[in-house]
């Protein structure tokens, strides 16, 4: 079944920059490295979560070159990330594929630039992640961020990653940098 982290990209519902809800644009940059990321850090998956059709049709097209098409042929390495990718309409629909999966509720985690009273550290989630029995669905914001009922119906928000002031990493940097905290595997040399 493989790891029981699972990521989520949304697309929908995000803020812009005057703090409304829309929906964001679907990049092949994000696919391409958020998959090998996942791949890297042994995730269980990784869903792109948007309700727009074309949005979708863009991904799976992106997606089925690498997995089926000539893609597959050219970087086989590049087809065993991109297996890993799902897509959904919505952030319960990717929470119900997991907790099918699993027979069990995931638990959601939410991730953002900005402190949350109900904030848990790195470590503590860490510490929760060792429970092989449940699943945890982090979820990554695109656009300004994540809206906030997002956050209101998760059950554990991450503290933000922390700078030197400035706090405007890419999504995939943020992604590399969570997976790596959270699953990245350290020597002892």
């Amino acid at each position: 079944m493989g790891s029981n982290l699972y990521i989520g990209l949304v697309h929908y519902p995000i803020y812009d920059k005057k703090k409304e809800v829309v929906a964001t644009a679907v990049t092949n940059f994000d696919i391409h490295d958020i998959a090998r990321c996942a791949k890297t850090f042994g995730a269980g998956g990784f869903f792109i979560i948007t309700p727009l059709e074309s949005q979708i049709r863009l991904a799976e097209r992106i997606i089925r070159h690498w997995v089926d098409g000539i893609g597959s042929i050219y970087n086989p390495t590049r087809k065993e990330s991109l297996s890993l990718v799902r897509i959904s309409r919505s952030i319960d629909e990717a929470d119900r594929e997991i907790s099918d999966l699993w027979q069990t509720k995931v638990k959601r985690v939410v991730t953002g630039a900005s402190p949350h009273p109900k904030s848990v550290d790195f470590e503590f989630l860490k510490k929760l992640l060792k429970d092989e029995s449940t699943p945890f669905f982090i979820l990554f914001g695109t656009g300004w961020g994540l809206a906030q009922e997002v956050k209101d119906g998760s059950d554990y928000v991450l503290a933000p990653i922390e700078g030197k002031g400035y706090n405007h990493l890419s999504v995939r940097s943020a992604v590399a940098i969570v997976l790596d905290r959270l699953l990245g595997e350290r020597n002892s040399r």
